[in-house]
This record gives C-alpha cells, structure tokens and sequence, in this order.
C-alpha cells in the first residue's frame, strides 16, 4: 500500500511540475510587453538615428576635377552638384561639413584609412564597394560615355577596334571599358583625372576616352574640350554618398532623411537646373 501512496504522490507532482512549465510558457507567448517592445524600440530607434548626426561635424573627403559635380569656378571657389546637396542636407539636418579636396582615388584611400568621415565624389553604387561601404540612397545616376576627338573619323565603337583609349583609374568608366576591351581590341591606357584623359584624346595620343555622360557633356557644351560622343552605355550606376561599412549609421540616415527634404521643397531641382536645363528626373547623371 505505501508503495502505490508513494507512486501516486510521485505522479502528482510530476503533473504540477509539467503544468508550471506550460504555464510560464504560455505566459511569455502571450505577454505583449514581452513580445511587442523590443520591435517598437528598434523601429523607434531605426526612425531616429538620423537626429544622432544634428551638432556633429564630419570630414568629407571629394574630387578635384569633376564638373559639374565639383570643380574649382571662376573665382577660385570649390562648388558642384555634390557640393550644393550636401551643403544644403547638413544644413537641413543640423549637422556641419569640412571639405577636404583630394582626388577620387585618394578620397576612397582616406576613407578606408579612417582619415574622412566619408566620401561625396560622384561616387557609384556597385554591388563589388556595397561589400566595403555603407551607401545612401541614389542621388543620381547616369550611363558612360565614350568620347572622340571633335574632328575625328571615329563614329562607334565598332570603329574603334585596336585603338588606344584613356580611362581613368578607379571610375565605372574604366570597368566599361575593361568589360569591353576584349571585344573591340582596346588598348587601355589608365590616367588619374579627367582633364588628362581629354587632353590624350585631343593631343592624339589616344583615340577616345571613357567618361561619365553628363561630365564630358557638360564640358563639351562649355566649350572647355573639343570633344564628342559617339556612344553612351545601355546600363547605368546610380551614385551614393559613402561611409565605411557599419561607420556613423546616422550620417547615412540624415543624408538620407535630408535628401527627401530637399527633393519635395524643390530644392534638390534647382541645383541641378544650374547645371542642367533639363529637369532632374529627366537628366542624365555620371559615376564613377
């Protein structure tokens, strides 16, 4: 008898002890501060991150010569596309920029070694620079063009088999033309700005380039190089303001933020109007 006692009691206790673990179970499943808060605080703080960036002051590394988007003007002063936009995002955003002209190479050589903040150069989003920086969203985007001299017999690409062509080191337009060298028998010669491309191409020792549409077109239309083009790509890149990956998330959020600001007070239009007559969703743009 004492046995079947003992037995019982061990079975009444195993019951409660199962019951209490369903319960506290059952309890988290359904308890809403368990369940919901941490999603309300990370979308609360997802939606705020870019406020973090409001009284900071960042480095921003840029290019030299790369007009419209930044160039040196008339009277000495360092402006642009890339200029005008970023200006008037820290303005809207709170924040304050320091310029620090270096050329595109050297602009990506700083921001990997930690000596900018982050890099506003015409700068294109490609699947390859994802794996290593943080990018904004698209502020523009373009196809590449391929220029000639103005004079010269060459009309297309097919024309340009087994010539020389200048590219400049580290652009979209160099990998266009390196995606295509093999096709067409090019000879790339590689250079550091686009001045000296234009210059190659103009002087003859190179036969065309391989440039951003709106950048050698902008300079055409100027009559700053006596140049034309005679193809533009079928694909384009956007271009994306950039930081070193998992780096001041909250500078890539205010940029962000700041960009739809500027775009719906109409801002965002008229500085690209002063470089372009068209309007912004329907001009082309450069990458690099």
């Amino acid at each position: 008898m004492k046995k079947y006692l003992a037995l019982l009691i061990a079975i009444v206790l195993c019951i409660g002890l199962f019951a209490g673990c369903g319960s506290s179970a059952a309890t988290q499943s359904t308890s809403p501060s368990a369940a919901a808060s941490p999603t309300v605080s990370a979308a609360a703080a997802s939606s705020d991150l870019y406020k973090q960036a409001n009284g900071k002051t960042y480095t921003i590394g840029t290019d030299t010569t790369f007009a419209p988007f930044e160039f040196e003007d008339s009277t000495g002063t360092r402006t642009g596309i890339d200029y005008q936009i970023l200006n008037a995002i820290a303005d809207k955003m709170g924040f304050k920029v320091e310029w620090q002209v270096l050329g595109f190479d050297a602009a990506v050589a700083a921001l990997e070694s930690g000596q900018v903040d982050a890099v506003m150069a015409g700068m294109s989003i490609t699947d390859a620079r994802k794996l290593k920086y943080d990018f904004s969203g698209s502020y523009y985007d373009s196809p590449e063009a391929v220029a000639v001299a103005a004079n010269s017999k060459y009309a297309s690409l097919d024309d340009l088999k087994g010539q020389t062509v200048a590219v400049k080191k580290g652009t979209t337009g160099a990998q266009y033309a390196e995606k295509i060298a093999s096709q067409y028998s090019l000879n790339l010669v590689y250079v550091k700005d686009s001045a000296t491309m234009y210059t190659y191409v103009t002087s003859g020792q190179a036969t065309a380039c391989f440039e951003d549409y709106p950048i050698v077109q902008y300079e055409i239309t100027r009559g700053n190089i006596n140049c034309k083009v005679i193809n533009q790509s079928d694909f384009s890149y956007p271009y994306g303001f950039a930081v070193m990956k998992g780096k001041n998330p909250e500078l890539i959020a205010a940029f962000n933020e700041g960009l739809k600001e500027l775009k719906s007070d109409g801002t965002y239009d008229k500085i690209l109007a002063t470089y372009f007559k068209a309007s912004a969703s329907a001009s082309p743009a450069a990458s690099k």
